[in-house]
């Protein structure tokens, strides 16, 4: 869709910081500022932290756009053919069914990957993306809209494109009552956009919802690259959960000695003739003592 596309890429806010900073606070995991060093020694915390997902504005603007998307149906949609010259005549109700389902899809799944990326940054990953499909699909629902009433999209460059691209959303920095404070916060930045949100004209609120799903979309492609990031630098569940079952085990044995040949950690290994320390980097090094 060329006004979707060459929207989103020229959007430039902070607010795609805010949320990939956000993303990438979230998952790292270590407390504190180390060096290099240090953090080589540190073992990683088992499991990451997981939700806070209501500060994110992606999420308030995935919230601002299923309640909107609800709204805009009921509105704009009818099954009645009497109202078919006036409304988005849907006689089955099925465009009514997608278009509140795929709001919906693109809000739960952020949810959902959020608090699942204790134990799966790779399933946090593929929900997060399925938030940015599902919201795809509804942005091309609101384009058919727009084109059923035999108009376009708003060009990038029409004032009310670059009105409500303009806006900005406030931080969120509410730590306590979480639910009903992140649902007055939405509400309060809904507020922002009730010009077009609140008209009459289905074309007006079409044009100002692909905007809004576009920039929600930036956001969450922002996240998910984010998300990527920290798994790269700091592993999974199930790497660190490796890594721990090998610290535990680790901590049973006694201190290994140094090779006597180069230095390096050596390793408790077995023979035909019993144990014996051997160098950590064979085959390359041979050094041995006894036990």
């Amino acid at each position: 869709m060329a006004f979707s596309g060459e929207l989103c890429d020229c959007i430039i806010d902070t607010i795609d910081a805010t949320d990939r900073n956000y993303c990438v606070d979230k998952m790292v995991n270590t407390g504190q500022s180390h060096s290099s060093n240090d953090k080589e020694k540190i073992m990683p915390e088992l499991f990451d932290k997981h939700g806070g997902f209501r500060k994110l504005h992606s999420f308030t603007l995935a919230t601002i756009v299923q309640v909107e998307t609800l709204r805009f149906c009921r509105h704009f949609l009818t099954f009645d053919h009497r109202e078919a010259g006036a409304k988005f005549y849907d006689p089955k109700g099925r465009q009514y069914d997608q278009m509140t389902q795929a709001a919906r899809s693109g809000r739960q799944n952020i949810i959902e990957g959020s608090e699942r990326s204790s134990t799966s940054k790779d399933t946090e990953m593929k929900l997060t993306d399925v938030a940015r499909a599902s919201l795809s699909e509804l942005r091309g629902d609101y384009e058919i809209v727009i084109l059923d009433r035999n108009q376009l999209p708003w060009s990038v460059h029409a004032p009310e494109a670059k009105a409500v691209n303009a806006i900005s959303l406030d931080l969120a920095p509410f730590t306590d009552d979480m639910v009903h404070e992140s649902a007055k916060h939405a509400l309060e930045q809904r507020k922002k956009y009730a010009r077009w949100l609140d008209a009459d004209d289905a074309v007006v609120v079409a044009n100002a919802m692909l905007i809004i799903i576009g920039r929600t979309l930036n956001m969450l492609k922002s996240q998910i690259e984010a998300q990527g990031k920290a798994f790269e630098e700091t592993g999974g569940f199930s790497e660190r959960l490796t890594a721990k079952r090998i610290e535990a085990r680790e901590k049973d044995k006694p201190p290994s000695p140094e090779c006597p040949l180069c230095s390096k950690p050596m390793r408790q290994r077995k023979s035909a003739k019993g144990d014996f320390w051997g160098c950590s980097t064979f085959p390359e090094c041979k050094g041995t003592r006894p036990v």
